[in-house]
């Protein structure tokens, strides 16, 4: 009788530190919140990193030539001899020719309508697709190449272009990755917070089971159960709503019709990663309410 006695009061204690699976509190809401965070700043570290890959393989190995020349007479000739020597260089694997028309209506907006009466002379562009290898050395032989055949030549690298804006979107990927470790030491603190909340609180239990004959391990067992149950639920609510805005955040990125826009999208591994997090979160969860309460425990002897 009295065995069975003990083997009661040690269930009740333990029912006491694990209620029945109910889940109370503001745990699981904070790591909610904490994983929705997370996720959104992981996905936009990978949908800036993915934007940046694809305009680096778009620009690489893309220059335009402009043909600087006011008599209009001459700019021709000039670009028709320039667009023959780049056809013919063996550096070059495509050249051609801008429409005056389409350079005209994106001048337009800036020089008013003299540029389509010709009242602004406007340089001739070539748009240049180079061969596979070393770029800026291509170009630096293309850009002899034009200077020989007359000063008003002038080649640049799309790369050269938009550098500052692939360094903007590289440090805003790098920031988002920042994010994501602060909210995981963000979350590891919170569980750390709740485990000392939860040992102190249940003292009485504690010294029960111990009583009972269970030892640090096995107690701490029940809170690591208890807190991997709320960080359970709290990341996979946070991170059901952290998919649902990415998708709507991703369909309004492609009705925006930018390439650029466009580029910024989560590959399969991506979205892999992206279904990790909830995992490690958890995993972090527990093993840090595990070695708080043993702390915990272990200060109390």
């Amino acid at each position: 009788m009295a065995g069975h006695a003990n083997r009661k009061a040690a269930a009740a204690a333990r029912h006491r530190l694990l209620p029945g699976g109910r889940v109370a509190g503001p745990m699981p809401w904070i790591i909610a919140i904490m994983m929705f965070l997370t996720v959104l700043a992981a996905a936009a570290g990978l949908g800036l990193g993915a934007a940046v890959r694809a305009m680096s393989a778009d620009l690489a190995g893309r220059a335009s030539v402009q043909v600087v020349e006011a008599d209009a007479l001459v700019r021709d000739r000039l670009s028709a001899r320039t667009l023959q020597a780049l056809r013919s260089a063996q550096d070059v694997r495509a050249a051609d020719p801008v429409d005056p028309a389409r350079l005209a209506d994106q001048l337009r907006p800036w020089l008013g309508d003299g540029v389509s009466s010709g009242d602004v002379p406007v340089p001739a562009l070539i748009d240049v697709t180079l061969t596979p290898g070393e770029a800026d050395a291509k170009v630096g032989r293309l850009r002899t190449l034009l200077a020989r055949l007359s000063p008003g030549l002038r080649i640049e690298p799309h790369a050269a272009f938009l550098a500052p804006l692939a360094g903007l979107l590289a440090a805003l990927g790098w920031l988002a990755v920042g994010v994501v470790a602060l909210m995981a030491l963000a979350t590891g603190a919170v569980v750390v917070l709740a485990a000392r909340g939860a040992h102190d609180s249940h003292r009485g239990t504690i010294d029960v089971l111990h009583l009972m004959g269970s030892t640090d391990v096995q107690i701490a067992r029940l809170f690591q159960r208890r807190i991997g149950l709320d960080a359970f639920l709290g990341s996979a609510l946070g991170f059901a709503f952290a998919v649902l805005v990415i998708i709507l955040i991703g369909l309004r990125l492609s009705a925006a019709g930018s390439d650029l826009l466009g580029a910024v999208e989560i590959s399969p591994g991506g979205w892999v990663v992206l279904a990790m997090l909830p995992v490690m979160g958890v995993t972090l969860a527990t093993l840090t309410a595990r070695w708080t309460v043993l702390r915990a425990l272990g200060r109390s002897l």
